[in-house]
């Protein structure tokens, strides 16, 4: 198909609109429920009061504020793809923002500015008067317009997702896995609270003991959906994959939509897995092993995961129906014997990338745990 042909077709797929709507009118649609932002970003999206207090700013002073994407569903409501602290930001600041549990969260105060200091302890509303917004203010706030783009429900059913990816990918504070949940709430909520209560799951936090900043940015989760990656993903599929969040979030995108995906089935793999880590090395299991001081020692390491956890999962039918006093031995000399491993070690170092580490070391981990010998 040559690049005209390309273009065409993908025009067809994408239909959008783009008009200014009113700050008083988006505050009506947002409490008639036709707008969802869906409460469950804000843990993700979080502004600090400072840049909320300037966002506020720059509506009161008519300075140019990025478009807020928007995509139809086949119902009419609007799903917020881009714009979701902005938006935010509004509805609490009027008062107007319901929290995850259905609550209304409390119209905070502004902070300074440096065009506004008067915005100082101002509220939108409050009992004293001197801290509450002049009525002509808050009627020229509601008239100030922002621009809307739609992604009319007319168009292809991915691109909103595709869209949401993009936008928020680029230049965005959030990490990548972040970015998925966020998707994925989108994509099909049941879906991350799934893998949410797994990536909780105590065996499996105590095997990969993440620091603060790692668990701030989902790693856990990242973790948890790297297992049912690389233990499903056909190894073909994973060596044509040139970049690791391309292909965590299209293999995810499949699993929330594929009725094949047993979601039952996998979570007693993972929980086995994990059970059988915490008894054999429990947080020594992905650390570097060093057989001089016949210890391990250092942080996490994602080479060992990849080798251990996905071949212990993929062959989890054969250890689990062992006892443990019969395989802690044969399990921990396993483990341990990886790090004197030739293709261990050249696919597992800092330079390694996942087009040439995963092909080798996913079934290396594959042919270690198969069995007992």
């Amino acid at each position: 198909m040559s690049l005209e042909s390309e273009i065409n077709q993908k025009a067809i797929e994408i239909q959008t609109d783009q008009y200014p709507i009113s700050i008083g009118e988006i505050i009506s649609i947002y409490e008639n429920k036709e707008l969802d932002i869906h409460p469950q970003f804000q843990r993700y999206f979080r502004w600090k009061k400072l840049q909320k207090s300037k966002f506020i700013e720059s509506i009161l002073l008519g300075i140019p504020i990025p478009p807020i994407f928007v995509a139809q569903r086949k119902d009419g409501i609007w799903d917020v793809v881009d714009g979701l602290q902005r938006l935010s930001t509004i509805f609490e600041f009027v008062g107007k923002l319901i929290d995850k549990d259905g609550n209304t969260l409390p119209k905070p105060c502004l902070f300074a500015t440096e065009y506004l200091p008067s915005l100082e302890n101002k509220y939108w509303e409050s009992d004293e008067e001197m801290y509450s917004f002049p009525d002509s203010v808050k009627i020229d706030f509601k008239r100030k317009k922002l621009n809307f783009v739609i992604v009319k429900k007319e168009s292809d059913e991915e691109v909103k997702f595709d869209i949401f990816q993009r936008l928020n990918t680029l230049g965005s504070q959030l990490s990548n896995q972040e970015i998925r949940n966020c998707l994925l709430i989108m994509i099909d909520p049941g879906f991350n609270d799934w893998l949410r209560d797994l990536a909780n799951y105590p065996p499996f936090l105590d095997s990969i003991q993440l620091s603060e900043r790692y668990k701030n940015e989902q790693f856990d989760m990242e973790l948890a959906l790297r297992f049912f990656v690389y233990k499903n993903a056909p190894i073909e599929e994973i060596s044509k994959s040139k970049d690791v969040d391309e292909l965590l979030t299209h293999q995810m995108r499949r699993f929330s939509s594929d009725p094949s995906f047993n979601r039952k089935e996998e979570e007693r793999i993972f929980k086995a897995t994990f059970d059988i880590i915490g008894k054999v090395l429990g947080s020594d299991t992905f650390k570097k092993y060093f057989p001089q001081e016949e210890r391990f020692k250092g942080q996490f390491l994602i080479s060992a995961f990849e080798v251990v956890a996905i071949g212990l999962g993929k062959n989890i039918d054969y250890w689990e129906e062992k006892e443990i006093e019969e395989i802690r031995d044969i399990l921990s000399k396993k483990i341990k014997s990886i790090w004197s491993n030739d293709t261990f070690t050249s696919n597992s170092g800092s330079g390694s990338n996942v087009s040439s580490r995963l092909p080798a070391l996913l079934p290396l981990g594959m042919r270690l745990f198969e069995n007992g010998d």
